[in-house]
């Protein structure tokens, strides 16, 4: 409700502002500052404020929230409270985007031998974890020229994209790839633990002899247990959500070109990642002076 125009009534009847200011809650600064149709600082802060949250959203590509946006600003020495953020944005019409509910889409083996769940459910960060202990999976991307697979490897201390690999099919030799990749990219030392859930890729005996010539311990989720490895499945969901399902794909080369521009480009190097401290990834090893035995060498 606009209350200013009664108190200009009351005003122009001889009658008191003072009075009139505290019957409708009403700062008599705050009055004299509407009627002399001057803007107050904190608006003026807000204006400019608005105007660095769009920025930062649309570098995003539409999908930072509150928390996202408000630890970017702080980056560049902007210290705004996150309410602060948080209500601009609505009043904005600035929204993040929310990842869609996932479902698990393994197909296991029932003939394969079990093996022991080595991570635990254990997915907490650690710097002197780094490339100790890797986590994989496989998700479907819908292309018109039919379905495309996406494998990926995440190193579970630093959540980095450590090595990924796309294929117009779901036999072992995606995974391996993929698992190829990071070790090609980050050399780990030996006995690394990689961690995948129970999928006939993970569990055959191509996949174990690859990692045996790596000496790389191999893990599995429990059956019937996606949140054995909810590291790998949250990377996806948040994929899907940025990338993947905001437009169709007409061509497998076009989905795997915006996939390497999504993880390389901004995923591992610039993406804010909420529990890295909303660091990113390559942030969040640098920080910690970590440097892989790769470039090391």
């Amino acid at each position: 409700m606009n209350v200013y125009p009664f108190i200009e009534a009351e005003q122009a009847g001889k009658h008191n502002v003072k009075r009139a200011c505290e019957l409708m809650q009403v700062s008599r600064s705050a009055y004299y500052q509407h009627t002399s149709d001057q803007q107050s600082d904190r608006d003026r802060v807000d204006q400019v404020l608005v105007e660095k949250i769009t920025v930062v959203h649309a570098q995003s590509r539409g999908t930072y929230g509150a928390p996202r946006v408000h630890a970017e600003l702080a980056a560049h020495g902007l210290r705004h409270g996150r309410k602060r953020v948080a209500r601009l944005m609505r009043t904005a019409g600035i929204r993040g985007r929310c990842p869609r509910r996932w479902r698990t889409t393994t197909i296991a083996d029932p003939a394969a031998a079990a093996r022991p769940d080595l991570v635990q459910r254990d997915f907490a960060t650690d710097p002197a974890a780094i490339d100790s202990r890797w986590c994989g999976d496989i998700t479907y991307i819908n292309t018109w020229q039919g379905w495309l697979y996406l494998a990926t490897v995440i190193d579970l201390a630093s959540r980095r994209v450590v090595g990924w690999a796309v294929a117009d099919h779901l036999k072992t030799d995606l995974v391996d790839a993929a698992l190829t990749d990071a070790l090609t990219r980050r050399r780990p030392a030996r006995g690394l633990v990689f961690h995948a859930d129970r999928g006939c890729q993970y569990t055959s005996a191509q996949h174990a002899r690859l990692a045996a010539r790596h000496e790389v311990r191999l893990s599995n989720s429990r059956r019937g247990q996606c949140w054995d490895n909810a590291v790998a499945e949250s990377f996806f969901a948040t994929i899907k959500t940025e990338l993947l399902h905001r437009q169709p794909w007409p061509t497998h080369a076009a989905a795997r070109q915006a996939i390497f521009e999504y993880v390389e480009g901004w995923y591992n190097t610039r993406r804010r990642h909420s529990t890295l401290g909303y660091l990113s990834p390559a942030e969040y090893e640098a920080t910690h002076c970590h440097q892989p035995a790769a470039q090391a060498a």
